[in-house]
This record gives C-alpha cells, structure tokens and sequence, in this order.
C-alpha cells in the first residue's frame, strides 16, 4: 500500500475515535457554566480532525470542522455559555462527520446538501455574518491582538511557519489567543515574504511574527504547552523566556511521542535559523494528532509517572490467518495425542520412547493452549465499544419521546470477541430503543404510578459459565401478555384458541413483522426490530431470553460464548459417527435406570432425575443414523442445560474430552437443523458440533427436521 494510503487510514481511524471522544463528552456536558475540562477535550477532538483533513485535501471536513470548532472555542474562552440548543446542534455536526468520515472512507461522495443544513443551525447560533466565515487567517493575524507593558517579565517568541501550515488547519490566531490567556500579548506580523499579486496562493501562509508576552507569573511549561495545539505540522519556534537566559529557553518537543514519531512521521525539517540551541523543529509527525489531553504532560514527566503501554493497529485479516494456524496447530496435537496413546497400548510401557514422546505431548499441549489464548486474546475487546453508542441512543430517543431516562452501564470491561462486537450493536440498540420506548413510561404517568419521574435503562455485562451475559433492564410498565396475545390474533400469527403459556406469548415480541405500537414513528411500529435481534444473536450462537413483570419492568438477557472460533468439547459416540457437545452445555451424564422412563401418549420420552422430569433425545432418530444403540439401557443420557432448560440426549458411549476449532458448514456445505459447525478430529475425520439449544428447544416445539444420513 502507498504510504500516503497509510497515512490516510490512519486519519481516518483516529477520526473516528475522535468523533467518539466528542460524542461521549457532549452528552455528558451540562448546560449552563462552561466545563472548561471537557469542552478543551472535545475541543482537542475536533481540532485533530480538522488539523488532518488538510493534508489530505478533505476541504469539506476542514470547512464543516472551522464552524464548530470556532463554537467551542468561545465556549472554553467563556464568552459564550453552553446551551442544551448548541449542544443538540454539535451531536448533529458529529453526525454530520461520521457520514462525511464514512463516505471519504468508501470514496463516494459527500452529503453537502445535509452537511450546509447542520453547518447553518451552527452558524446561526454562532451569529456569524457570512464574510466573517471566509475571512483570510491571515488578515485576522496582521492586527495587534493588545498592547502589552515591558519589563522584566516579557517573553518573547519567534514564530515562523512553513507556508503548508493552514492546509492542516491550524490558524496562528488561535495560538494567540492562548498565549493572551497567559498574560498580555503583542503580535507583530513580518510582511516581507508576501508574493506578488499574480504568485498570490490564498491557501498557503507568507507572514512571519514577533511576539511579546508580558506577565508576573507565566510558567514555560505553559508557553510551551500553547505551542503544541499546532501538533507539529511544520514551524520553527523560538521562544526567549524574561532576563534573555539562553540556558532557560527550552526547545519545544514534538507533539508526538518518541516512539511514535520514529515509527510514523513524516518529517519536515525547515532551514535552521537563529541559535540552534534556542529553535525547535516542530515536525509533521501524523496527518493527525491522536485526541488526547496533553495538558499535564510536562508534569507527568517530572512527576515520573510510568509510560502508558501503547497499542498497534493490525489488520484483522492476518489476526483470522494467526487464528486459523493456532486451529491447525490445535488439530495437530490432537493427532499425536492419539498416536501416544495408541502407541502405549501396542507397546506397553516398556518402550522409553513412549515415555519421552508423552512428555514432549504434555510440553506441547500445554504450549498450544497457552499460544491459543494468546493469540484469541488479540481479538477480545470490551463491550464498552459497543455499550459506548448507548448513551447516544438514549439521549436522543428520549428527546423524541419527551421521556427522561437515566442510562446505568456496569461490567463495560467485559471481553468479547471482535466479531461477535461488530454484530453484538444493532442488537443492542434495537433492544434499548424498544425499552424506552414501550419499557418506560411518561413522566406523568410514573408520577401517577408512584415511580421516580425519571426512568432507568440498565446494561450490565458479566461472565456466567463458559458464557458471556449482557442484561438490559429497564423500570418501566413491563409486556402485557394480553396485548400482544390480542395483537397476534389480529394479525393472524396465532389462532384466538390458542393455549400458549404466558411466556410463549410474551416471545411472540421476537415474531418477523410483529409490533404492539399503535401508531407507526421512526422509533417503532413496523415490526423489523426484535426478530432482527433474535436472528442476529442466534447467527453470533446465542440467545436472547425476557423477563418481565407487570408495572416493574423487563430484563433482556442476550446469552454468548466467549470466541466462535474454538470450544471444549465432549466427543460422544451415536453409532459409527462421533458428535461434539459444548463441554459448558453438559450438566451430567448417568446411566439410564428403565423404571425411572415415563412415555406421553406414546409418542415423547420423560427421564425422572432426581425431583423433576426431562425430555429425552434421540438424538439418532433426529439425525437419521440407523446403526445407533436403540435400548435406552445400554447407552447414556447427556444432561445438557440451554437457557434455564434440561434436557438428556441418549447417545451410545462418551469417549473423552478436546478442544476442537469450529469450521462453518454454511460457508462449506449447508445449513443443518441442530449442528452449530464442523472440526477435525485427531485421526483426521470430520465430526460434527451438536447446537444444544437448537436440538432441545426444536424437540420441546414437537419439531422433526429433515433426517440426514450421516452414515
């Protein structure tokens, strides 16, 4: 790849995460007094965004980005307060961004028409006139900023700029405006270099400044920290602090790290002035700074403080190659696993090389697992990244629906894998929108019920077993049974006999084109939201359960594993072929006692253990194998466990336990009722993972799928 692709990939991911860190903090920004901490950090946020657009002649982005970042600027500077109006209007501005971020990403064009719309509501708020908007930087710089006292005290700065410096978006108006923060401030503009008229270029920069701070206590490191919001894109600084101490005058650092600087930059050097010991080359280090606060950077280096460990980027297709080998590694193993035991049983013990090859086995299986879950740790990411986008979501549904909701988010450090994350999020927000939206009740009629004006939606996330969990509870009215049974009538899902239990009723919610709303919105009412949750969850090898109780609220329950990519399985033999059952799955196996079988009707099987009855499975019946074990007696019960659900598989024999990597067989083959996926055995044959939840609930449904004879 060219390296200014690179570069511009990495724009854009960082873009990205800075849209996300101006997002979470405009939703958590009061109106009222100005949070000078925060509107600073969503300030960074969007400076970054716009100092990278120029470099890659994303004018759009720079143009949209001048409007808003000129709104947070008077923000943080105090002369103007922040407004539930202004804050509605930046949410819409960042949204604007992630479309435009998205499309360059795509490479098609950019919604300009809705851009202008957002870009307006900002300007209006801002009252700008429109020739203020496209005002040169370079005019605004050439006036006096205010005249300043002398003495001692002054600091005084040289300022020259490599003329691409307002293509990355850096304005020298900005910085002086920082720099009058400090003390008072002086600007003298150096004129000599403008071009004739003809050579004229409006996007380049020609002038040159002088500056004088005055003030009784100004810090360097302050100085020096206004300097880092050009986030080296290319300028010479030379800054001589009261008393002309040339041992005082510090050079300034570079706004990137060390580490990466070396390893990314692309280095402007500028012809050397002055004294070198006095000038510092600020480099164009990234086409855009990583959002972050930089304020106390200084101090932290005194303070010691250790150095953040950092992180790499790699692309998820060589992640699925490491993962894949791992797999292939794992297999091998397996093989030779099998060879060491079969070769005790030929040879007895007598033979050391049994021994030194068992040995080498046991180094080797307990390196393999350690690589596995090393590698598979490279994937996992917490659920914050999907939890994040809630907040959002809340805010602006409960706008649209004049609710008030207060969002709780607990174990957003849990990890899950990167793929299933990707998936996990559309889930999730239908799930949050349809809580408050049919979940949570108006304020008036919680007061009326006697609950707190303000609503609440939890998310929690949390391990249970060989399972990820992640609970979204709300305190609302609760799902009445009898509305959605009457509904289902109407629509004709089920028959007005029917003899569903309330909870089967109440799992009706997740039936294609099925909705309680009243009335259709942009919100609700079409129906094409909790049967896509529960399609998508079932694809990911979950499931998605409710709670609910009446005038108290409802609890989501989405059950997942840990990775799809590799399980602890329990090989069974069901005739000559040999299935997989997830090991977390299993409760029990025993033997069967025939006194303790109870038949219904003659058709399905009961199995009392201990003080209640479980189904029993067939499971050779369900999958056409005619060579199977037919006498209950002379085989086993698998007790597995789905969701708060038993249920025994009879199978002839278990054989032992073993990691296996799953293998799609939609990807392969075919979809196949019951079977979750494929592995290779160590003897190198194909055996089949049983879908537990699958295989119990379709047998509890009465359900037969089409035999397929494995044989």
């Amino acid at each position: 790849m060219d390296m200014m692709e690179t570069f511009r990939q990495t724009y854009l991911e960082e873009s990205f995460e800075g849209l996300d860190v101006m997002e979470a903090g405009l939703l958590e920004l009061p109106p009222g007094t100005p949070d000078n901490e925060k509107i600073n950090e969503i300030f960074r946020a969007a400076h970054s965004i716009k100092g990278g657009s120029g470099t890659f002649g994303f004018i759009e982005i720079a143009g949209f980005t001048h409007v808003l970042e000129t709104l947070l600027d008077e923000m943080r500077d105090g002369r103007r307060d922040v407004t539930q109006e202004a804050i509605d209007a930046m949410l819409a501005a960042v949204d604007v961004l992630r479309d435009m971020l998205t499309k360059l990403q795509d490479r098609q064009p950019i919604d300009e028409e809705r851009a202008g719309e957002v870009q307006a509501v900002l300007e209006r708020i801002l009252g700008m006139e429109e020739e203020e908007t496209s005002t040169a930087p370079q005019q605004a710089v050439a006036e006096s900023v205010e005249a300043a006292s002398g003495g001692s005290q002054d600091w005084r700065i040289t300022i020259l700029p490599e003329k691409e410096l307002l293509q990355t978006g850096n304005e020298p108006l900005r910085i002086f405006r920082e720099l009058e923060t400090l003390g008072k401030l002086t600007a003298k503009a150096d004129l000599s270099g403008l071009p004739e008229s003809a050579l004229f270029q409006p996007e380049e920069l020609y002038l040159k400044w002088e500056l004088t701070l005055s003030g009784e206590s100004i810090n360097e490191d302050e100085v020096k920290e206004v300097f880092e919001w050009i986030d080296g894109d290319g300028a010479q600084i030379t800054i001589e602090p009261p008393a002309e101490s040339s041992e005082s005058a510090g050079e300034l650092e570079a706004s990137a790290e060390p580490d990466e600087a070396a390893a990314d930059s692309v280095t402007t050097q500028p012809e050397p002035v002055a004294e070198p010991s006095k000038v510092t080359d600020i480099q164009a280090a990234k086409p855009a700074a990583k959002p972050q606060a930089s304020a106390n950077k200084a101090e932290a280096a005194k303070s010691g403080s250790p150095k953040q460990e950092g992180s790499i980027r790699v692309d998820l297709s060589k992640i699925d190659q490491m993962v894949n080998l791992v797999g292939e590694l794992v297999i091998t193993q397996s093989m030779l696993s099998q060879f060491g035991e079969q070769a005790e049983m030929d040879q007895g013990s007598s033979g050391d090389w049994v021994d030194k090859l068992k040995e080498g086995l046991t180094h080797l299986e307990r390196h393999t697992r350690e690589l596995q879950e090393s590698v598979m740790n490279i994937r996992m990411l917490p659920v914050s990244f999907a939890f994040n986008r809630m907040p959002r979501i809340v805010h602006d549904v409960s706008q649209k629906l004049g609710k008030q909701i207060d969002l709780v988010m607990e174990g957003e450090g849990t990890e899950l894998d990167k793929t299933m994350l990707e998936q996990l999020t559309d889930p999730l927000v239908h799930i949050v929108r349809n809580s408050i939206d049919h979940g949570i009740e108006s304020p008036e009629a919680r007061v009326a019920a006697g609950k707190p004006e303000k609503g609440t939606v939890k998310m929690a996330a949390f391990h249970e077993g060989g399972n990820i969990l992640i609970q979204i509870t709300d305190d609302g009215a609760g799902i009445n049974a009898d509305k959605i049974a009457g509904k289902a009538i109407e629509k004709g899902v089920i028959e007005a006999d029917h003899n569903l239990s309330e909870a089967e009723v109440i799992d009706l919610i997740f039936h294609p084109g099925f909705s309680t709303a009243d009335v259709v919105s942009d919100i609700s009412g079409r129906g094409v939201g909790m049967d896509v949750v529960r399609r998508n969850i079932k694809g990911l090898g979950g499931s998605v359960e409710v709670e609910t109780h009446l005038g108290t609220g409802s609890i989501f329950t989405i059950r997942l594993p840990l990775t799809l990519a590799i399980l602890d399985g329990q090989l069974c033999k069901v005739g000559s072929e040999t299935y997989v059952f997830p090991l977390v799955s299993i409760i029990e196996s025993i033997q069967v006692d025939k006194s303790l079988i109870k038949g219904i009707a003659g058709q399905a099987e009961l199995y009392k253990l201990r003080d209640s009855y479980i189904p029993v499975i067939r499971l050779h019946k369900k999958l056409g194998i005619h060579d199977a074990c037919e006498d209950l007696s002379e085989g086993l019960l698998v007790v597995v466990e789905d969701g708060g659900k038993r249920a025994g598989i009879f199978v002839d024999d278990l054989l032992g336990q073993q990691q296996v990597v799953i293998k799609s067989l939609e990807s392969n083959f075919m979809k196949v009722d019951g079977i979750a996926g494929a592995t290779i055995l160590g003897d190198g044959t194909v055996s089949l993972i049983l879908d537990v939840k699958e295989t119990v609930s379709s047998h509890k449904a009465g359900a037969v799928p089409p035999q397929i004879n494995v044989a």
